[in-house]
């Protein structure tokens, strides 16, 4: 696969955030663009000029570890950045095997194991899902089902979170902090083309959302990427109001590339009587699991 265009642009946005300043370099004068010029990110780098120049037209096959390293500290990436560059010059190699997993996900609908699925179940007390980098909800526990209500109930979605995000008017009461959540969302996913760049649903989803909403396609455009593991999101859910609740992502290593995830409220929080009240509710008006969460024998 030839992914120089997303390096490219990946560079690129990354040399346009770091100041001289911040690079410990005199600002000069009349600069004709933001952040570093190549000449001077080569120079930390200890480069040459044209060697950086050809890492920025996007040829990263065959670049050592050790080039990537002083390429990310001289940008200053972070622990997602930096993870980022290293799936994209695996790309660049055709060194593919950690995400050819994905590409058979990608073909035929995943079903969780009913041991998975005994264990989301087990979860009683907050929302448990899997979900992959497309940011699909795979399989959920009972509450999980109701919290996300409103994405099962939108036409088409399939449980999509990033559809959901940017294309149901019902995501903007539900993220009070919708802005948050849409740039977190648009950075999953830019993560998971640069883990796993042959899947097709992903570059679907990416081009249905690119197609259908501005929001969307102006974050894309700014190639930022993201670890989501852990943090404190706000809710406001239709049935029992606002609620705050902390969360944990763990990978699964029976199943790369799939995530699963917790949310809890802190123990004697209004957060943690709406979540009793939505269990409540629960467990006498929730429907099934939808057909493609039907575990696998």
């Amino acid at each position: 696969m030839d992914n120089r265009d997303e390096v490219r642009e990946f560079l690129t946005s990354r040399r346009a955030k770091i100041s001289p300043g911040q690079a410990g370099l005199p600002a000069g004068s009349r600069r004709r663009v933001p952040g570093l010029r190549r000449s001077e990110v080569a120079a930390l780098a200890d480069m040459s000029v044209e060697y950086y120049a050809r890492l920025e037209r996007g040829n990263l096959a065959g670049v050592s570890p050790a080039v990537l390293e002083a390429v990310a500290r001289v940008l200053q990436l972070d622990d997602a950045e930096r993870a980022h560059l290293l799936n994209l010059a695996r790309a660049a190699d055709g060194s593919d095997a950690l995400t050819r997993p994905g590409r058979g996900r990608a073909r035929a609908r995943w079903k969780a194991r009913r041991s998975l699925q005994w264990i989301l179940d087990a979860v009683t007390a907050g929302p448990a899902f899997v979900r992959n980098g497309r940011m699909d909800l795979l399989a959920t526990n009972q509450l999980a089902r109701a919290f996300y209500r409103d994405i099962y109930a939108t036409p088409g979605n399939q449980g999509n979170l990033a559809r959901f995000q940017f294309l149901d008017p019902a995501s903007r009461r539900f993220y009070p902090d919708w802005d948050l959540f849409a740039d977190m969302a648009v950075a999953i996913l830019r993560t998971e083309a640069g883990r796993d760049p042959y899947d097709k649903g992903l570059h679907d989803l990416v081009g249905e959302l690119s197609t259908r909403s501005e929001e969307f396609r102006t974050r894309w455009g700014a190639h930022d990427v993201r670890r989501h593991g852990t943090g404190t999101k706000r809710f406001h859910h239709e049935i029992v109001g606002e609620v705050t609740l902390a969360f944990e992502g763990l990978e699964l290593a029976a199943e790369p590339g799939l995530t699963l995830t917790v949310y809890a409220a802190e123990p004697g929080s209004a957060s943690e009587e709406g979540l009793r009240l939505l269990a409540s509710w629960a467990a006498t008006h929730q429907s099934p699991a939808p057909a493609h969460q039907r575990t696998a024998s």
